[in-house]
């Protein structure tokens, strides 16, 4: 009886540390983030994630998306998502991804995902035109990537 105890609570266990392995994240699209008092933002500026890894876009105001502009070679996401809908996109390919919210995208409304600790891809993502706040947001995120 005790080997069928420590068996299952080996299986539980391997289970419960195998899900934390591959814990998929979870992105707010805010009007403003309550740890900086930014606005017009997503919840994290820079997403570092493994390959085949899954994010969640959850708006939590109305009139925000995901719009995605570039990524690495071979990239294949679903380019933009409906206004005010929950999106969740896996990662496969490795590499840098840059992503705004269409209406903000002025306001610095702008993230990066980073697939893999790939940054093969980052002079490409710095060539894109980025508009008003977001030339100097996405100057300064890809600095942040070494």
């Amino acid at each position: 009886m005790k080997n069928l105890i420590a068996l299952i609570i080996a299986i539980f266990s391997f289970i419960f540390i195998s899900s934390l392995a591959y814990a998929d994240i979870t992105v707010e699209m805010l009007k403003k983030r309550a740890s900086d008092k930014a606005t017009m933002v997503y919840s994290e500026d820079i997403s570092r994630i493994d390959v085949g890894e899954t994010i969640t876009w959850i708006p939590t105001s109305k009139g925000h998306n995901v719009h995605f502009l570039a990524g690495p070679e071979g990239w294949e996401v679903p380019k933009k998502s409906k206004f005010n809908k929950e999106v969740s996109i896996t990662f496969d390919i490795p590499g840098i991804y840059y992503y705004q919210c269409t209406p903000h995208k002025g306001m610095g409304m702008i993230a990066l995902v980073v697939v893999g600790g790939d940054i093969s891809n980052k002079d490409s993502i710095a060539k894109i035109k980025a508009l008003g706040k977001s030339k100097k947001k996405l100057k300064a995120l890809l600095g942040e990537l070494q």
